[in-house]
């Protein structure tokens, strides 16, 4: 809390009411004061490093290393990832591991190195330690990919949580990508990102370092390897990067630079190496695997964000099935609640909620409700009474429960860092159940850094359980949302367990996917607007969250007929496709913006409904692989620098390039493509890679490509899948993996595994098994015989 707070919130009294501006400066107030109160001055710090290297001690998977004023303790996991902590730090208790730490490997040992140091020799990478206390991690050839250099503590002089500093080297042609949902990505380029959850309150430009959605993990592609490095600690801090350069100054490299600032919190790491998907792999066999989304959460979902009644429901659900635009769940903001009160409905203007919901489930439409986690604190709410009597709202350091400011009134806020808590709060999703809502969108869970629009928010000392660890705000900030995300998930596991859970929060932190996706908060309009969302999804796949989305049109004043064209189909292409209108949003209905908007908007919502079975593959195939289903395009390839600084363009799984339009006027595009041939979905035009290819960009539609040999289920004129095959090219096989659609249950259906491939003058596809090979499960069209070279 800063004067800054102040400063925003005083701008909401002309922005947005004065009621709302007063409450706000009242919040910063309060924030401020009980800061100041039970969080002193840092006063005198003394620096530490770990001194020489003393004595080593080997053990299971690894071992310890003790220096003079701390020691290192390194363990290789049984899947392949290494970690090492120091202090004597553990890889447990966390918030982002999934259950218990892996075993260690048996195999690894701590063995003596080069120039007194020491090392641990796994499969993938080898973990080197010097005299001083660096830490090196190597490819099994020997070759660095990683350096990190002793670090250093301050800790205060008079007590309290101690702040690091860990500087980091990689190679000079390495590239950063990771650290959450950020808008300046995919890659990271020179600059300082913070690592705490900002939900500002209001839309965020395309270059501000503000993200709903912030890890401290990176992913660093170089010609010699992948690494995903993850810090464990929740507190705040920043990570300062900056690129590498080759033969920079007297023909030297310059390696590239990370620098991590942390407030507080225990310094410790897990590194895996490998291919990124192997990379990831590991990433979600440690922090879980990626929940499956039911299938009409891979379809198109529409947001009533403002203050209308069931009649304003029907009317956009109608206008969509009249003019043929597909659409697969709405929902409801926070609006449709009484006074903004937790698991109620305004039954003035939704009298009917559970009969409206059974009527737009039958005709294919699910209904979603937002929930905050602020309780409005009235007496005779049932929620913030039954609340106050099992004492789960969150106190301050002397005793007194936390009251924020929200639009409604004073608010209370569930500490979801206690068990007791999350159990309680999963319990109160039976009334949303009862009213037939069927998914649950997260919002305003950051809490919100700051009190614009009378936002709610806690301060910095307010005090959590922090499962039994107990700490204050500044701890528990970033794992807020991931608790009240476990909470939803676990209460809907229990009380609906045939059925798997929707669960879209709006912040979170590493071990978010185990519980659902995210989407990205309010996004500035504009077209950086657009450009920051393919980066905020891309950034979240490479740290293992690979569903997620943005709202089309952002949520700053209505966008241009062809921003909004553009937005939807990128939009069209990502996990989460959601539309958004009503109170505060960018936009109104398509049939609002021209006859030319509605009739592309309905081809493009009609091809993401025509893509859902491979959407519903890529959903599986995330789960057990933790695979994203967007990926940059060097993911088969990350040894090509080319594609590596590509960020306008992605791969939708291992079939399909998707190269959007981010920018106005344009009818054509440049578009890079990676090694093999591609073929224009539209045209069926046959492209030869790796090349830079320029290919039109009408304002119909956006370039998108298939691989050769690709086996793509889509869903057929009868409703039905078929297998879409992309004609390989002449004496190569392709090829392509199909997961049915189960249900939305917990059923676990068979990978199907296809094989294409000339036979003669035809193109034969076939399904490999274990009893052999036979005929496909799906009818077949062979798409691309044609092979018209196009002209480059």
């Amino acid at each position: 809390m800063d004067g800054r707070d102040l400063v925003r919130s005083m701008k909401t009294v002309g922005s947005a009411g004065v009621a709302h501006g007063w409450r706000s400066v009242r919040g910063a107030w309060r924030r401020r004061r009980a800061d100041a109160a039970a969080l002193p001055p840092r006063g005198a710090e003394r620096a530490r490093v770990p001194g020489a290297m003393r004595e080593v001690e080997s053990g299971p998977g690894g071992g310890v290393v003790r220096f003079g004023r701390s020691e290192l303790r390194i363990l290789v996991a049984v899947n392949g990832a290494v970690f090492w902590g120091w202090d004597g730090t553990g890889p447990e208790s966390s918030y982002a591991l999934a259950g218990r730490c892996p075993e260690p490997d048996p195999r690894a040992v701590l063995e003596p190195d080069k120039d007194g140091g020491w090392r641990v020799v796994a499969e993938r990478a080898t973990v080197a330690v010097s005299r001083n206390g660096a830490v090196e991690v190597r490819t099994p050839g020997g070759v660095v990919l990683r350096r990190e250099l002793p670090p250093r503590w301050w800790e205060p002089v008079d007590g309290g949580p101690a702040r690091w500093t860990q500087r980091s080297e990689v190679a000079a042609d390495a590239r950063f990508f990771g650290l959450g949902g950020r808008s300046v990505g995919p890659r990271l380029r020179d600059g300082v990102y913070r690592l705490w959850n900002a939900g500002s309150g209001r839309p965020r430009a395309a270059r501000e370092d503000a993200a709903s959605v912030t890890m401290p993990v990176q992913m660093v592609v170089a010609d010699a390897g992948t690494h995903l490095v993850f810090h464990d600690s929740t507190w705040d801090g920043t990570v300062a990067l900056r690129e590498g350069a080759e033969g920079a100054g007297s023909g030297h490299d310059r390696p590239g630079r990370s620098v991590l600032r942390m407030d507080g919190g225990p310094l410790r790491c897990w590194v895996m190496v490998g291919t990124p998907a192997r990379v990831l792999l590991a990433w979600a066999s440690l922090t879980g695997a990626p929940a499956l989304p039911p299938a009409w959460a891979l379809g198109h979902h529409h947001v009533r964000s403002g203050y209308g009644d069931e009649q304003d429901v029907r009317r956009v659900v109608a206008g969509h099935q009249e003019r043929g635009l597909p659409l697969d769940a709405v929902h409801l903001g926070v609006g449709h609640a009484e006074g903004r009160q937790a698991f109620t409905v305004d039954e003035e203007r939704f009298p009917k909620l559970p009969v409206l919901a059974e009527e737009l489930r039958r005709e294919g439409v699910r209904l979603v409700s937002a929930v905050e986690p602020a309780v409005v604190a009235v007496p005779g709410s049932a929620v913030y009474d039954a609340g106050t009597r099992g004492d789960v709202f969150v106190r301050d350091a002397a005793g007194t429960v936390v009251q924020g400011v929200g639009p409604a009134g004073d608010v209370v806020f569930p500490d979801f860092t206690h068990a007791r808590v999350r159990a309680w709060w999963g319990g109160l999703y039976e009334e949303r159940l009862g009213q037939r809502f069927t998914g649950f969108w997260h919002d305003l869970d950051e809490p919100t850094s700051f009190a614009a629009f009378g936002e709610p928010t806690l301060p910095r000392s307010a005090r959590h359980a922090l499962e039994g660890g107990r700490g204050d705000h500044r701890e528990a900030h970033n794992v807020y949302a991931l608790g009240m995300a476990r909470s939803a998930y676990e209460g809907l596991r229990t009380l609906r367990p045939g059925e798997r859970p929707f669960v879209l929060s709006r912040s979170g932190w590493a071990g978010l996917q185990r519980y659902g996706g995210t989407w990205s908060g309010e996004v500035g309009a504009g077209w950086a607007g657009l450009r920051s969302s393919l980066a905020r999804v891309m950034g979240l796949g490479l740290c293992g969250v690979p569903y997620s989305g943005t709202d089309v049109g952002g949520s700053e004043g209505p966008p241009s007929p062809e921003l909004y064209l553009r937005w939807l189909q990128l939009a069209a292409h990502l996990p989460l496709l959601r539309t958004r209108t009503g109170h505060g949003a960018g936009c109104g209905e398509p049939w609002e913006l021209g006859a030319e908007v509605l009739e592309h908007a309905r081809v493009v919502l009609v091809e993401r409904r025509r893509l859902l079975p491979y959407f519903v593959t890529l959903a599986h195939l995330a789960r057990r692989t933790g695979a994203p289903y967007v990926r940059p395009l060097w993911w088969s390839a990350p040894e090509d620098r080319a594609l590596r600084d590509c960020e306008d363009a992605f791969l939708l799984g291992d079939c399909l390039l998707v190269a959007p339009v981010l920018g106005p006027g344009a009818d054509r595009r440049a578009v890079r493509l990676p090694r093999g041939r591609w073929y224009d979905v539209v045209t069926e035009r046959a492209y030869e890679g790796p090349a830079r290819v320029v290919v039109d960009a009408p304002l119909a539609r956006i370039p998108v490509f298939a691989r050769a040999g690709a086996v793509v289920p889509v869903r057929g004129e009868d409703g039905g899948t078929e297998l879409e095959v992309w004609a390989p090219a002449r004496g190569r096989t392709g090829g392509g993996l199909v997961v049915p659609d189960a249900g939305d249950g917990w059923v676990e259906p068979e990978i199907e595994r296809y094989v294409s491939r000339w036979e003669g003058r035809r193109v034969v596809v076939e399904r490999s098994g274990e009893d052999g090979v036979s005929e496909p499960s799906c009818p077949v069209r062979v798409r691309g015989l044609a092979e018209r070279p196009a002209q480059m």
